[in-house]
């Protein structure tokens, strides 16, 4: 198995971290042909309009939007589910990969000042309360059929899941515990069941 991070901006290295404390081969993606030489992807955060500037002025966006609809795994952190997302709220209308069905409402936790960290319970990866950091973080508003909430903070959803797509609107690579990294793995080591969007 080789996972690929998207290296545009974001923690970077940092998810690679944790792919190399895994025992997981990873690469860094740039361009659309190294799209062909993943199994999975790894989306970090960052600034969502930036990224899809970068996406497209490289040509990785219409071939990125397409490999996820064709089931490749995806796990997307902050920024990353603003890309990823069918729906933006109560903001000037922007392009989106529109893979999930989700809605998302930009920064709606306030500027960089006013990111925290909290602890939140994950049944899915386990008993233990995982350590939730919010940098300038999206709330997830609202659900579509079929998409599983694995976690809720302040009564938002916090970690959804939907076939070949984690969408969580915090930063684990930021912290030491690598379990939802681990659960990202296993469900791409079971991608070859998943069904395409």
């Amino acid at each position: 198995m080789r996972i690929g991070v998207l290296a545009i901006q974001g923690s970077v290295l940092e998810h690679k971290e944790m792919l190399d404390r895994l025992g997981v081969e990873s690469i860094l993606v740039k361009r659309p042909e190294e799209l062909d030489r993943i199994d999975a992807l790894i989306l970090p955060g960052g600034e969502s309009t930036t990224f899809l500037k970068i996406l497209e002025g490289r040509g990785l966006f219409e071939r990125l939007m397409e490999k996820i609809q064709r089931g490749l795994p995806v796990l997307a952190t902050c920024a990353g589910v603003i890309l990823l997302a069918k729906d933006i709220e109560n903001y000037p209308e922007q392009k989106t990969l529109g893979v999930l069905d989700i809605t998302v409402s930009r920064n709606a936790y306030g500027s960089q000042r006013e990111s925290f960290v909290t602890y939140i319970d994950i049944p899915v990866i386990g008993e233990d309360r995982f350590e939730a950091i919010f940098i300038r973080a999206p709330q997830i508003k609202r659900v579509g059929e079929g998409v599983k909430v694995h976690s809720y903070f302040d009564g938002n959803p916090v970690f959804v899941e939907k076939a070949n797509i984690i969408g969580l609107t915090f930063h684990p690579e930021l912290t030491e515990d690598i379990r939802i990294h681990k659960y990202f793995v296993k469900m791409c080591a079971g991608s070859t069941s998943l069904q395409p969007l």
